[in-house]
């Protein structure tokens, strides 16, 4: 502390709290899921519906949270970090862009991302599984939801 300029300190903790604030809202905001319009599906029903064929259940995850935490009986996982995401996509699902993909992250903030990516890429048929893995505003996700977790073999 300067106490031969009060006013001097003042405004450096105006501005420390400022950037404090800014940088709070910013990491904030980046784990908020982007709203959407395309269908949701609960952790629960995304594992029913992959099971029956009706879905195709992709864990856009990495490597570390497969390793992790293991992946959903019934998934595919394609890490969307890939630069050749939709080619991958494509090997799994085939080049028909109305198949319905099914995409689940940990928490489900990347899953509506990819949701809106893929909806703008041409895919008619994007279901967004909010609750994710772990957990979310949305629900209690796959884990705690006591659904079949696998071993992730990569």
């Amino acid at each position: 502390m300067n106490p031969g300029n009060p006013k001097l300190t003042r405004r450096l903790m105006l501005l420390g709290g400022t950037a404090a604030a800014a940088g709070f809202g910013f990491w904030w905001q980046r784990r908020q899921p982007p709203d959407h319009s395309h269908p949701r599906l609960s952790a629960a029903e995304a594992y029913g519906q992959a099971q029956a064929g009706e879905i195709l259940l992709v864990d856009i995850r990495t490597p570390q949270e497969w390793r992790a935490s293991g992946v959903p009986v019934g998934s595919h996982q394609i890490d969307m970090r890939r630069e050749d995401f939709i080619a991958a996509l494509q090997a799994v699902a085939g080049p028909d862009p109305s198949v319905p993909v099914a995409l689940i992250c940990a928490r489900g903030v990347r899953s509506a991302r990819m949701t809106l990516m893929l909806a703008g890429a041409g895919y008619t048929h994007v279901i967004d599984v909010p609750e994710g893995m772990l957990g979310s505003a949305a629900g209690p996700g796959w884990i705690a939801g006591n659904l079949p977790v696998a071993r992730w073999e990569g």
